[in-house]
C-alpha cells in the first residue's frame, strides 16, 4: 500500500503543473489526502471492518470535501485535482492512470444492490462537473468533458460532451489525421478535437490548418513547375514554431481539453 501512496504522490508532477515538491503535495492537496485516506479504508473494508472503514471515510470527506466509498476499487497513480465535490460510489471500479476533477460524479441509477456504479478503465479523465452514471464502462483513454453526463459505454480513444453526452471524435478520418500532422509541424497540439465538434474555436482552428495543409501542397507543386522549367529554387528548410511562441499570442493558452479544466 506505501508504494500505491508513493505513486500517486509522484503522478501529481506529470498531470499539474502547479505542484513544486513532494511535501507541498502531501499537506495541501486534498485529491491526495482523500486518496490516502482511501487507501486505508478500503484495506479496513477488505478485512470486513466497515464500519470503521465508513468512518474513516466520512472523516476524509470532512476534510477534503470529496466523498470515496470505501468499497471502491481505485488502481494505480489515481489523481483527483481541486476534488471538492467529487463523488465515488461502493461498487465504482477506477483503472490506473485516471485523473478525475472537482465536482465529478460516479453515481448509480439504481436503489437494487450488486454492480450499479461506473468501470473507468486505465488512462481515463473527467472533466470537472462531469457526471457518469449507472454500471457502465469507460474504456481506455476515453475523456469525459467537462460538466457532460454519461449514462452509456464509451469506446476506447473516444470524448463525449454535452447533456446527454454524445461522441464527437471516435472516428479518425483521413482529414483529421493530415489535419493533426500539420498542428504537429506548426508545434500546436489541436487537443483531440474533431471537425465535428461543437467548440467554435476548434472549429475555426480545423479550418485554418485545413488551409495551411491546402497552401503547402499547392506550393510544393508549384516549385515542381519552377524547376521543371529551368528555374532554380533555394531549398531552405521551413523554420519551426516553437510552442511558447503560439502561447505567447493567447492560442494555446485560450483552450482547453474538453475533458480538462483547470483554474491553474
Amino acid at each position: 500500500m506505501l508504494n500505491r501512496i508513493r505513486e500517486d504522490v509522484r503522478c501529481v508532477f506529470d498531470r499539474d503543473p502547479a505542484a513544486r515538491n513532494v511535501f507541498e503535495i502531501l499537506t495541501t492537496y486534498p485529491g491526495v489526502h482523500a486518496v490516502i485516506f482511501h487507501r486505508l479504508s478500503h484495506a479496513l473494508w477488505g478485512i470486513g471492518a466497515k464500519w470503521l472503514a465508513r468512518m474513516l471515510s466520512a472523516v476524509s470527506r470532512w476534510l477534503t470535501g470529496i466523498e470515496i466509498h470505501p468499497g471502491a476499487k481505485i488502481g494505480r497513480r489515481f489523481f483527483i485535482d481541486h476534488g471538492m465535490g467529487v463523488v465515488i460510489g461502493e461498487t465504482a471500479e477506477i483503472g490506473d492512470d485516471c485523473t478525475l476533477y472537482h465536482g465529478v460524479t460516479l453515481g448509480g441509477t439504481s436503489w437494487n444492490a450488486g454492480k450499479r456504479h461506473p468501470t473507468l478503465e486505465n488512462d481515463v479523465v473527467v472533466g470537472a462537473g462531469a457526471k457518469v452514471l449507472g454500471p457502465i464502462t469507460l474504456q481506455r483513454g476515453s475523456r469525459v468533458g467537462s460538466n457532460a453526463v454519461v449514462v452509456k459505454d464509451m469506446e476506447s480513444g473516444s470524448t463525449v460532451v454535452g447533456v446527454p453526452g454524445r461522441v464527437v471524435n471516435k472516428i479518425t478520418t483521413e482529414a483529421e489525421a493530415k489535419r493533426k500532422a500539420t498542428a504537429q509541424k506548426i508545434g500546436f497540439d489541436a487537443y483531440g478535437m474533431s471537425q465535428g465538434s461543437s467548440d467554435p474555436v476548434a472549429h475555426a482552428i480545423n479550418l485554418m490548418l485545413d488551409h495551411i495543409h491546402a497552401s503547402d501542397a499547392r506550393m510544393d507543386e508549384m516549385c515542381k513547375v519552377i524547376e521543371e522549367l529551368g528555374g532554380q529554387l533555394e531549398n531552405k528548410p521551413l523554420p519551426e514554431l516553437e510552442s511558447c511562441e503560439i502561447s505567447e499570442g493567447g492560442v494555446e493558452d485560450g483552450l482547453e481539453s474538453p475533458a480538462v479544466v483547470d483554474s491553474k
